[in-house]
């Protein structure tokens, strides 16, 4: 991106400025990278990751405040989350990342939203994202998934700063008879999702937080896993089968048997599990290197584990039981449905932020409180260090 030059309008996460396209890029990229972003499970993808980074980069580029950022994120999670819901599994399990192709569709909306469109010119901009929007489900487990994300929040200011140029495009790019979810879906599920919600009431209330690095497919497991192991003082040694049930959605995504690299660690039930019952922190992205895909107490306890698909458990549940080696069976599940306790999650961003930021993640922290009075170009400024 740097060596392509432009006029530096928007930060990029971690230090540097770039024109907002290829800022929304780079942010939206490393904001996925290390697999700590948010998850809605019927959208089947993170919402935040491509649609902030476009928000703040094209806030940026026209001086809007902050305030004006996070309004418009929200609309265009929101209507990332619908398009989403209406391209359904059958478009997640074809191969397709909505984390990429729903969410340009959000992040057009959100760089829309802010560079002023017209109605007609956000029309014009989501045909042009229906023939932009791409990504596949064949990257998890390399630097292409993180790339997703990137091209969703790029997607989105392009298309809409096209439109804001006096681009034309068809006007049914998104639901027409030869439209992206038409080509995209087998069936799409319309039931609702673009009708106007109840006051107060939005679909993106519904995201949920990680607290591990990883893939969160893998999150209802871990955290059983972690209270039967503050519960029964489990170790790998006192196991001796574990069977592990989940949704089928997540088999042909976390189900990685024995992985290569630190990031396919990411997306690999055998090897988290052996993690939390040997102690090695799961949340902490620094964990997840080659030597730990070689770890060879990992890859004998891998043999122990058996997984398969439940059609009863949700995409946020996980249930099994653990055989020790004196013949006694404990069961475990978990459900990620449950609200974070606001506390719980404070901690986790902070350490999140604090993981690239150091000592700056403090300032940072303080700025998402008091969003009234600063600028989008203030909360870029507190994402670069130093």
């Amino acid at each position: 991106m740097a060596a392509e030059g432009g006029r530096p309008v928007a930060s990029i996460l971690g230090g540097g400025q770039a024109p907002a396209r290829a800022a929304a890029l780079v942010n939206g990229a490393t904001s996925h990278a290390l697999d700590y972003d948010d998850t809605h499970f019927g959208h089947v993808g993170h919402p935040s990751v491509g649609i902030y980074p476009a928000a703040l980069a094209v806030g940026e580029e026209v001086g809007a405040s902050a305030a004006a950022v996070v309004d418009a994120f929200l609309i265009g999670a929101e209507a990332s989350v619908r398009v989403g819901l209406v391209l359904g599994s059958v478009h997640y399990n074809r191969g397709f990342h909505q984390t990429a192709t729903a969410g340009a569709f959000g992040a057009t909306i959100a760089a829309g939203r802010l560079y002023g469109l017209t109605r007609d010119q956000m029309r014009v901009a989501l045909g042009l994202c229906a023939t932009r929007s791409s990504g596949l489900k064949s990257q998890f487990g390399t630097m292409g998934k993180p790339y997703n994300a990137g091209i969703a929040a790029s997607n989105g200011v392009e298309c809409a700063a096209l439109a804001r140029a006096g681009f034309s495009s068809a006007d049914d790019g998104l639901m027409g008879p030869q439209g992206f979810v038409a080509t995209h879906s087998d069936a799409p599920t319309e039931a609702g999702f673009w009708e106007d919600p109840p006051p107060g009431c939005f679909l993106f209330e519904d995201i949920k937080y990680k607290l591990h690095a990883c893939c969160h497919g893998t999150h209802a497991m871990i955290e059983a896993l972690m209270a039967a192991k503050r519960c029964h003082n489990l170790t790998m040694e006192r196991v001796f089968k574990l069977r592990l049930r989940t949704s089928p959605r997540w088999l042909s995504v976390c189900d990685i048997k024995a992985p290569r690299t630190g990031l396919e660690v990411k997306f690999s039930y055998n090897w988290l599990a052996g993690m939390v019952l040997s102690g090695i922190p799961t949340s902490a992205d620094s964990t997840y290197t080659d030597a730990l895909a070689a770890d060879p107490s990992l890859a004998a306890f891998a043999g122990k584990i058996t997984v398969t698909a439940d059609t009863t458990l949700s995409d946020m549940q996980a249930a099994g039981e653990v055989v020790l080696t004196d013949g006694a069976v404990l069961p475990f599940s978990h459900d990620l449905a449950a609200r974070l306790d606001p506390d719980v999650l404070e901690r986790s961003l902070r350490a999140k932020a604090a993981g690239l930021l150091g000592g700056e993640a403090e300032q940072l922290w303080k700025a998402v409180v008091m969003l009234d009075t600063l600028t989008a170009f203030d909360l870029g400024k507190k994402l670069m260090p130093g």
